[in-house]
């Protein structure tokens, strides 16, 4: 049937079929029957749905085999060992001692696969939980989290602390939900203090009303003025000037201890920054730990980022815990690949989308539990890449359980700008960790 041209959408779900059954008196038994075949392949909805999403943003890459997915003693760990953690029969790479305390709360998807081997468009697909197309640009999850969960903050509720090069952005939901990017929260926030007295400012307000309408004269035939944003800008970043919530972004204002307990680093201080953050109302922070591109030198390098990662994220844990968020906060740790089994000539591993490993823990994420698997003596074999790997996982299947866990309706259909009806994740819920 084509609906072209009359305003209707032409595909039709399995979830519109069933309502529509539903709600048909001579339908009621086969609907019925649907419905109860549809919850039986679907986890039940948690009570209280988590509020709010941290990304650990690894960029660049890091190695599954020395972090989450080690397999000490064969040829492929390369001399990596392991440890033991506070879950059963669950080990993690040498130099994670601190996550392996917190591992009883933590989940890992050791099988998550991707087509994509490029830094930009690997990212692209991570952090949308699509491939990248030419003619659509699609959300990030935290865009996507934003548009769905419709509340007021004075500050971003979309957050990116130290931004790499592809920060997530709004994509076809627009430039509204891209994620607000700062740097050390050591550092104060710029450009949020004005450098007049309060009466000349409000002065300089005002006299933008006289640039705009000179930026509009004789442009209202060819250009809709309120798609520029630029007023609803100046209004959220006035708002946000004089917001209470500023304060989130000071992590000078915990104790010392804690600070120190995060680790002496950007990042630590970042992931202390996003706790704070989530606190106040904000529904999504990414914080990029970047460095993870071992072409060369692997060890050396990944362990160099592992001292950073460590303190930051079983710290994180342990405050979140403390502070009674981590039933309502979801952590997920990830780059954009791993890295190959193999070790090149320079002693580096490269990128490597056939079988990596992804951690999540809290929102109702059950710790301890493992999913997937991969091959301690792969085969390597370039047709069929995904013979080593047990269990696959797409990587839109991490966005479907994120969203899940939060409530939001991931199959619900929206309207990209070419009237072309997308899901807000194509994934599937990993079961085995919710």
């Amino acid at each position: 049937m084509n609906h072209q041209g009359c305003g209707h959408p032409s595909h039709i779900n399995r979830r519109t079929l069933i309502k529509a059954a539903a709600g048909a008196a001579w339908l009621t038994p086969v609907a019925e029957l649907l419905a109860r075949d549809e919850e039986a392949k679907s986890p039940a909805k948690r009570k209280t749905p988590a509020k709010a999403v941290i990304m650990l943003w690894l960029q660049g890459g890091p190695s599954q085999l020395e972090t989450f997915d080690p397999h000490s003693g064969t040829k492929i760990a390369g001399g990596t060992t392991s440890i033991e953690t506070s879950a059963k029969g669950v080990q993690l790479a040498a130099g994670l001692e601190q996550l392996a305390d917190e591992m009883h709360d933590v989940a890992l998807v050791r099988s998550v696969v991707s087509k994509e081997g490029d830094h930009e468009r690997a990212t692209y697909n991570v952090k949308t939980g699509y491939r990248p197309v030419p003619a659509l640009r699609h959300p990030a999850i935290g865009a996507a989290i934003c548009n769905k969960i419709d509340e007021t903050l004075e500050i971003p509720r979309h957050v990116s602390i130290l931004p790499g090069q592809w920060p997530a952005r709004g994509g076809f939901l627009g430039d509204q939900y891209d994620a607000f990017k700062m740097g050390d929260p050591a550092d104060p926030i710029p450009d949020v203090k004005s450098p007049v007295k309060s009466p000349r400012f409000k002065r300089r307000l005002g006299n933008l009303d006289v640039l705009e309408a000179e930026f509009a004269r004789g442009r209202f035939a060819r250009l809709d003025l309120s798609k520029t944003l630029h007023r609803a800008s100046i209004e959220a970043a006035e708002a946000m000037m004089s917001a209470d919530q500023l304060t989130a972004f000071n992590v000078k204002e915990e104790p010392k201890s804690v600070l120190d307990a995060f680790g002496d680093s950007r990042f630590g201080r970042g992931c202390l920054a996003a706790l704070r953050l989530i606190d106040v109302g904000v529904r999504c922070v990414e914080i990029t730990l970047n460095g993870w591109d071992t072409h060369a030198d692997n060890h050396a390098e990944q362990g160099e980022r592992i001292k950073v990662l460590d303190p930051a994220m079983a710290a994180l844990i342990r405050e979140l815990r403390k502070r009674e968020m981590l039933d309502s906060t979801i952590v997920v740790c990830c780059g954009e690949f791993g890295r190959t089994p193999t070790i090149n000539p320079f002693d580096g591993r490269d990128h490597w989308p056939h079988g990596f490993s992804v951690a999540l823990f809290g929102g109702g994420i059950r710790g301890g539990a493992v999913v997937g698997a991969t091959a301690p003596n792969p085969k390597l074999d370039k047709e069929n890449p995904l013979r080593d790997v047990e269990n696959p996982r797409d990587v839109a299947d991490i966005h479907a359980t994120i969203l899940h866990q939060l409530g939001i309706d991931f199959e619900e259909e929206l309207s990209s700008p070419i009237g072309r009806p997308m899901a807000i994740s194509a994934g599937k819920i990993i079961e085995e960790i919710v």
